[in-house]
C-alpha cells in the first residue's frame, strides 16, 4: 500500500470532524436564531484531492437590501463511492419573515456508487464521497449566512417600524392630553354657563321681590305723608311747650348758679378738713414719738422660735431674752437671767410683710402732707433687714419701699382730684468701705465721678454729682430699685450666703402744690438698709471681707455714738465722724419722723448680738428729738 492515500485519508477524516463540530449550524434558520440572535461567521473549510490541498471557500455575506432566494440540495458529484449523502435543508426568508425548509435531494450513502457499495480497497473513492459532502455542507452554510443576514435586515426594519410606531403613539398622547385639557376648559365653561343660570334666576327673583317692595314702599310713603301731616301738627303743639321750658330754664340756670357757690363753700370746707386732718394726722404721729423702735424677730430655717427668745402672746410691745447661766461653785443649780426690752410694736416670726408694713403706712402718709420720714432697719447679719426694706418680687412678700412707693402714688392720685400735684424724685446712693456710690449711674465705670456731702444754708444735705431722676410711676421706681439690687455690694460670708456689705439710702423728694389754694410742700422719704454687724470669729472675714466689715462696724458704732449724745442732749453731736450718720444728720436730729427696725436672729449662737441689738435700740427709743414741722410755704 502507498502512503499518499493513507495521508489523504487521515486528513479527509480531520476534515470531517470538523464539519461534524459545527453540524449545529445546519439546524433550522429559526431555531438558531431564538438561541444566538448575534450573527455566526462562517469558517472556510479546506479540501484535500490526492496530496493537493485546495483553497478554502470564503462565505459570502448577502446584501441586506436585496432578497435571497432558497437554495438548493447540494450536488454530489458521481464516483465510485458506496455512501449515501444525508439530506440537507436550505431555508429561504420570503418579505414577510416566514421561513419555509427546502430538502435537497437524496444521494448515496458515502462509499456507495450507483448503489453499488464501495470495496475497502477502494480509498479514493471514499475522498471523492467526503469531498462532495464537504462542499453540501458548505454550501448549506453560506445558505444559512444569507438567511441569517436577510433575518437581521428584518429585525432592523421591525426595529425601525416599533420607533415610528411609539413616535406615533407620544403624538397621539399629546393631542389627547390637548384634547382633555380643552375638555376641562369647556367643562369650566358649563360650570361657567351653570353659574350664570342660576344667578339669572336668583336675579330674577330678587328683581320680582323688589318689585314688590316698591309696592309696599309706595303704600308706605302715603302712610308717612300722613303721618307728616299729623306731626307738623303736633309741632306746633310742642313750640308753644318749648316756650314755657325756656321759661323754666331760666329759673333752673338761677338755681345752678346758686348750687355753684354752694359747692365751692364745700370745697373750702373740704380743704379744711384735709388740714385738719393732716394737722391731727401729725399730733398722733408726735404722740407715738419722733423716733419708734419696732423689733421684728426673724424665724428659724426650720420653723419656730428659739427657746431664748419669750415673746408675751397679750403683750406686743415686750421681748425678754432668757439666759441660763451655770453655777460658778458647782454646789447650787443652774439659773436663768432674763433681759426684758420694751419698744413701740414687737413682731414675731409669723408676722406677715403686710402686718408689718400697716403699722409705718401712718408715718410714710405724713411724707405727703410735707413731713420728712426716715425709716432704717439695723441689726446682725442675717436677720433679715434687706427682706424687711426690700422683701422679694412677688406681692405678698414685698418690703416696707416698694410698699411705700406704691402708697405714695396712690395717694398722691387721691388728692388729686383736690387739686393737688406733686412730683418726684428718686435716688439711690451706697456708702461702702467710707465711700459714695451711685447704685443708678447708668455711665461708664471708669468715668464715675466723685461724690461729696454738702450742707446748704437751709440745713439741707445733698451730694455732688449724684443721679436725681424723675419718676412718674411706681413702676419706675420699681426698676430704679431693681437695678440698685444690682449695683449693691454683697458677698458671701460665714454667716450669710448673701451678705450686704454696704449701707443703701434710697431717697425720693416730693414737691407738692395746690394751685387753686397756693399752698406748697416739700418733703424727703428716706429709706435706709443698713449692713448687719458682725463679729470677726463668727463670720471668719478676712482679706477684703476683713476690710468691709471694719469699715460696717465702725460706721455702726459711730451711729451709737451719735445716738448717745441725743439721748443726753449733748450740745455736740458727732455727725461728722461718718459719711453714714452725716448722710442721715436731717432724719435722725432734725425735722424729721424717725421709724427704726431692730432685727434679730433666733439662734442661740446670736444670743450676744441679738443682746447687743436690742440694747442699741432702746437706747434709741429713749431718745427724745424736736418735733418735726410741715415744710409748706
Amino acid at each position: 500500500m502507498s502512503r499518499l492515500p493513507v495521508s489523504s485519508s487521515k486528513r479527509v477524516l480531520l476534515t470531517s470532524s470538523s464539519s461534524s463540530e459545527n453540524g449545529q449550524d445546519f439546524a433550522p434558520a429559526q431555531k438558531r436564531i431564538r438561541k444566538d440572535p448575534e450573527p455566526v461567521k462562517p469558517q472556510a473549510a479546506a479540501t484535500i484531492i490526492g496530496g493537493r490541498r485546495n483553497p478554502p471557500v470564503a462565505a459570502t455575506r448577502a446584501p441586506i437590501s436585496r432578497p435571497v432566494r432558497g437554495v438548493g440540495a447540494a450536488t454530489v458529484a458521481a464516483g465510485p463511492s458506496r455512501g449515501v449523502m444525508k439530506q440537507s435543508i436550505a431555508s429561504t426568508a420570503p418579505k414577510g419573515g416566514n421561513v419555509k425548509p427546502t430538502v435537497a435531494p437524496t444521494g448515496p450513502k458515502t462509499g456507495v456508487v450507483g448503489g453499488v457499495k464501495r470495496q475497502a480497497w477502494d480509498l479514493k473513492g471514499k475522498v471523492s464521497d467526503l469531498e462532495n459532502r464537504l462542499r453540501s455542507g458548505q454550501t448549506k452554510l453560506k445558505a444559512s449566512n444569507e438567511e441569517k443576514e436577510e433575518l437581521k435586515g428584518t429585525v432592523v426594519k421591525s426595529q425601525s417600524r416599533v420607533f415610528e410606531i411609539e413616535k406615533t403613539l407620544a403624538l397621539q398622547k399629546s393631542q389627547i392630553s390637548e384634547y382633555e385639557a380643552e375638555l376641562q376648559a369647556l367643562s369650566g365653561v358649563r360650570d361657567e354657563l351653570e353659574t350664570v343660570s342660576s344667578d339669572k334666576s336668583t336675579l330674577e327673583k330678587e328683581l320680582s321681590n323688589l318689585e314688590s317692595k316698591y309696592k309696599v314702599m309706595e303704600t308706605l310713603r302715603d302712610s308717612q305723608e300722613t303721618e307728616l301731616q299729623t306731626l307738623k301738627m303736633k309741632l306746633a303743639v310742642q313750640e308753644s311747650t318749648l316756650a314755657r321750658l325756656q321759661v323754666t330754664l331760666r329759673d333752673t340756670q338761677e338755681e345752678v348758679s346758686s348750687l355753684k357757690d354752694t359747692v365751692v363753700q364745700q370745697k373750702d370746707e373740704l380743704h379744711a378738713g384735709e388740714m385738719e386732718r393732716r394737722r391731727l394726722h401729725n399730733a398722733i404721729q408726735e404722740l407715738k414719738g419722733n423716733i419708734r423702735v419696732f423689733c421684728r424677730v426673724r424665724p428659724l430655717v426650720e420653723g419656730g422660735l428659739s427657746k431664748h427668745i419669750q415673746l408675751a402672746a397679750s403683750d406686743n410691745k415686750t421681748i425678754t431674752l432668757a439666759k441660763t447661766e451655770e453655777s460658778h461653785t458647782g454646789k447650787t443649780a443652774d439659773t436663768q437671767k432674763n433681759y426684758n426690752f420694751n419698744f413701740d410694736r414687737v413682731f414675731g416670726p409669723q408676722s406677715l410683710q403686710q402686718e408689718v408694713f400697716e403699722e409705718i403706712s401712718l408715718l410714710v402718709q405724713s411724707a405727703l402732707d410735707g413731713y420728712n420720714v426716715c425709716c432704717f432697719a439695723y441689726g446682725q447679719t442675717g436677720s433679715g433687714k434687706t427682706y424687711t426694706m426690700e422683701g422679694d418680687e412677688f406681692d405678698e412678700t414685698r418690703g416696707v419701699i416698694p410698699r411705700a412707693v406704691k402708697q405714695i402714688f396712690k395717694a398722691a392720685e387721691n388728692l388729686a382730684a383736690q387739686g393737688w400735684e406733686f412730683t418726684f424724685t428718686a435716688s439711690f446712693v451706697e456708702i461702702y468701705n467710707e465711700g459714695l456710690r451711685d447704685l443708678i449711674y447708668s455711665g461708664k465705670a471708669s468715668k464715675r465721678p466723685e461724690y461729696e456731702i454738702r450742707k446748704s444754708t437751709n440745713n439741707e444735705v445733698t451730694i455732688t454729682n449724684l443721679t436725681y431722676e424723675r419718676v412718674y410711676n411706681e413702676d419706675q421706681v420699681l426698676g430704679l430699685i431693681m437695678l440698685a439690687n444690682q449695683n449693691r455690694s454683697t458677698a458671701q460670708t460665714a454667716q450669710n450666703d448673701r451678705s450686704s456689705r454696704s449701707h443703701s439710702v434710697f431717697q425720693l423728694d416730693i414737691e407738692g402744690a395746690n394751685v387753686g389754694r397756693d399752698v406748697k410742700c416739700k418733703s424727703t422719704l428716706c429709706l435706709v438698709d443698713l449692713a448687719g454687724s458682725e463679729r470677726m470669729l463668727k463670720s471668719q472675714s478676712q482679706g477684703e471681707r476683713f476690710k468691709e466689715m471694719t469699715a460696717i462696724n465702725g460706721s455702726l458704732s459711730n451711729l451709737g455714738i451719735v445716738i448717745t449724745a441725743l439721748a443726753n442732749k449733748e450740745s455736740y453731736v458727732p455727725y461728722r465722724n461718718s459719711k453714714l450718720t452725716y448722710l442721715l444728720q436731717g432724719c435722725l436730729g432734725g425735722n424729721s419722723k424717725t421709724l427704726m427696725f431692730v432685727n434679730i436672729a433666733p439662734e442661740p449662737d446670736s444670743f450676744g448680738e441679738t443682746l447687743n441689738s436690742l440694747r442699741f435700740a432702746s437706747k434709741v427709743n429713749d431718745c427724745v428729738i424736736g418735733t418735726a414741722s410741715a415744710n409748706r410755704k
